[in-house]
């Protein structure tokens, strides 16, 4: 497993022990992490703070996307996939799809070179939290 996905990996786990969602997210460019996060929308009661939010908030204004390269733990919803269009991220690399599908589709009809790594550990940690919570996790996908 490569330092990336370990880093989102403990975005997650950092989102979890703080009592919220565990899906975690890094910025990576020129082969270093520049940003990074975890959904916080529990801790900070705010719909809209996915990990992939968070971690772009958290690498600021770069100017330019070009060369980067966003890994989440979870593939990304439509919002957060939404923002990857917008910002012109051509790559992103998701821990797993099979608990959530979310908007590979999209990204891929704008461009976007979309890995699945299907990795038992990030799939097992939303399992986990899915059986453990689902109201919550309903409420964050919109279901």
């Amino acid at each position: 497993m490569d330092e990336f996905i370990e880093a989102a990996i403990a975005q997650a786990k950092q989102g979890r022990s703080e009592g919220g969602i565990p899906i975690g997210s890094v910025l990576v460019k020129d082969g270093k992490i520049i940003g990074k996060g975890h959904n916080k929308r529990v801790q900070d009661g705010d719909p809209v703070t996915h990990a992939e939010i968070d971690c772009l908030r958290n690498a600021g204004r770069i100017g330019s996307y070009k060369g980067t390269t966003l890994y989440s733990t979870l593939m990304p919803c439509y919002l957060c996939a939404g923002a990857v269009v917008q910002f012109g991220i051509k790559k992103v690399i998701a821990g797993e799809s099979r608990t959530f599908p979310g908007a590979k589709d999209f990204m891929v009809s704008h461009g976007v070179e979309v890995i699945d790594l299907n990795l038992a550990e990030c799939e097992q940690m939303m399992s986990e939290f899915i059986d453990e919570n689902p109201e919550l996790w309903y409420e964050d996908i919109g279901k």
